[in-house]
């Protein structure tokens, strides 16, 4: 697994290791449902035990993963229900909340957003998955902040954080990233140009779209999906010859 690979550089092993599990977690790598245990995870990075065991702790504070007791770590699994429910609850926070903030927020500091939203864009363009979370998360908390409620930020930022990975790589893959990073800076300019109700009507057509695209199937790399859907028409087919359908 390529994003196992040896640990080196001054960083913190602890974040170093914790940047690399979410990045194997991102391409695929560790799978939902599946258990590691930190001294196998520390062998592929070449680092003892104790790092890895302290980031992985880090991503159980996430939601990422769950403690297994005396094995190690299981990778979480997330149902379509609790991504539909997850969705529910983000649109009815950050959709009203996108229109308060842009009737109250300055130009200024909105405009202090459009770094991060053409960093959303660059990363979506070079493939860069982790970057593209980070400014995506930072995008959508910062907006947030504006309304000067930290519970809620801090609400949203929760959610995000048991949802973010489901069908990303698969999101990539089939080239459907990029229109998805390049709302962030449509919704920038709708709150610029004053527009709540159009910002508010942005926001919620992004968040159907992170839902629709980030579904559990978006995990599967496009190639195995034509593999198995072309079985599954050739099983189908023989199944109405058999019946005379």
């Amino acid at each position: 697994m390529k994003h196992l690979g040896p640990i080196t550089g001054q960083e913190r092993l602890r974040d170093r290791a914790a940047h690399a599990l979410r990045a194997a977690l991102i391409a695929g790598e560790l799978r939902p449902g599946t258990v590691h245990s930190a001294p196998a995870l520390a062998a592929g990075f070449g680092i003892s035990a104790t790092p890895v065991r302290e980031a992985m702790l880090d991503l159980a504070r996430e939601g990422l993963v769950e403690p297994v007791r005396n094995k190690g770590f299981r990778v979480t699994e997330v149902s379509e229900r609790d991504l539909d429910q997850f969705a529910e609850i983000r649109a009815l926070i950050e959709v009203p909340t996108v229109g308060r903030v842009v009737r109250l927020a300055t130009r200024e500091q909105l405009a202090a957003l459009r770094p991060l939203a053409e960093e959303i864009v660059r990363a979506a363009r070079d493939h860069d998955l982790i970057g593209y979370l980070e400014a995506d998360r930072r995008f959508h908390l910062g907006f947030l902040a504006l309304s000067g409620n930290a519970r809620l930020v801090e609400t949203v930022g929760d959610l995000r954080k048991r949802s973010r990975l489901y069908g990303l790589t698969g999101l990539d893959e089939r080239g459907e990233l990029l229109p998805s990073a390049q709302e962030h800076l449509e919704l920038l300019e709708l709150a610029l140009a004053g527009d709540a109700t159009g910002a508010e009507a942005c926001m919620a057509r992004h968040l159907g779209h992170v839902r629709s695209l980030w579904a559990r199937s978006g995990d599967e790399p496009a190639g195995r999906r034509a593999v198995r859907g072309g079985r599954r028409t050739a099983r189908t087919n023989r199944a109405r010859t058999a019946s005379g359908s």
